[in-house]
């Protein structure tokens, strides 16, 4: 075992070096659309507000906007809660199981969640797809309505990814891991279930 971090070497480093480089890269590109979606909400809100109180009118497609960028913001956020171990789960159960039997639990829950997740993203397609015949534009903007759910499938995708991430980790590494990022923990009388 490693004294400078505390962790044994896993013969499957590789693997987890190349998750760590690809998870590294999917964040970059999440915190810069949820940046930038957030600050174009405030800014198109604001403006939206002193158009109305300033001039008695609202801007003609600020609603809609808000609307799509909603969208991003839920479907890329999901992402990166996942990634942060913030996602809602239920643990009571694996709670009381104990460390060893949580770690399995954990790969089954991450799996199976990863594979939904694809199945949504594979439906979301669909749906795009379905739109795109359509040729439905948006009633203020007038963009294809395909452009505003295109980040669906994005993110159900990125956040299978995820939990692809999460079962790879427990199953490389040492510990009971919620994502490729945070491990979770147990207390001592949580030792005395196994």
């Amino acid at each position: 075992m490693s004294e400078s971090t505390g962790e044994a070497p896993t013969p499957n480093g590789g693997v987890l070096a190349v998750l760590k480089r690809l998870d590294d890269g999917l964040s970059l590109v999440e915190r810069q659309l949820l940046g930038w979606s957030i600050v174009l909400m405030a800014v198109n809100t604001v403006a939206n507000v002193i158009m109305r109180l300033g001039f008695s009118s609202s801007i003609f497609f600020s609603e809609e906007l808000n609307q799509f960028l909603i969208i991003l913001v839920t479907f890329v956020g999901i992402s990166e809660a996942a990634r942060m171990g913030r996602h809602i789960r239920m643990s009571a159960f694996t709670d009381m199981l104990g460390p060893k039997s949580s770690k399995v639990m954990m790969i089954i829950i991450t799996l199976g969640t990863a594979a939904l997740l694809f199945l949504l993203a594979w439906y979301s397609i669909g749906y795009v797809s379905s739109l795109i015949q359509s040729n439905r534009l948006t009633p203020a903007l007038r963009i294809p309505y395909y452009f505003t759910v295109l980040i669906v499938p994005f993110g159900l995708t990125v956040t299978g990814i995820q939990f692809v991430f999460a079962a790879a980790t427990n199953i490389f590494k040492p510990g009971t891991h919620l994502s490729y990022q945070v491990e979770d923990t147990f207390s001592d009388a949580d030792d005395h279930h196994l």
